[in-house]
């Protein structure tokens, strides 16, 4: 595995309802995504309130909160199931990449 050194590092911010529970298990998932495709990313766990403040160019999170990332830019992937690196590199990681060469 070769480290993409040319890509620009992103900041992934992971959302649940209270940025502990299930939003680690899927930053543990994507972590291990972005590890194994040699993408180098700054992932980060938040919670439903603070998740408005904070700096980020693409936020994961899961379908009864997608509301909350309505009118914002940056590109919002909803994940079913967070244990799922096949979800999560078959919806997410394309557009990572993408990010990444901007």
């Amino acid at each position: 595995m070769v480290l993409e050194d040319n890509m620009k590092q992103l900041k992934i911010m992971v959302v649940c309802g209270f940025g502990l529970g299930s939003s680690m298990v899927l930053k543990l998932t994507l972590d291990g995504v972005l590890k194994e495709a040699g993408i180098k990313a700054e992932t980060f766990c938040s919670d439903e309130a603070t998740s408005r403040g904070e700096r980020f160019d693409i936020v994961f999170t899961s379908q009864p909160l997608v509301h909350l990332f309505a009118n914002i830019k940056q590109p919002v992937i909803v994940i079913s199931n967070f244990l799922s690196k096949d979800e999560v590199r078959t919806k997410g990681l394309e557009i990572i990449r993408q990010l990444s060469e901007d």
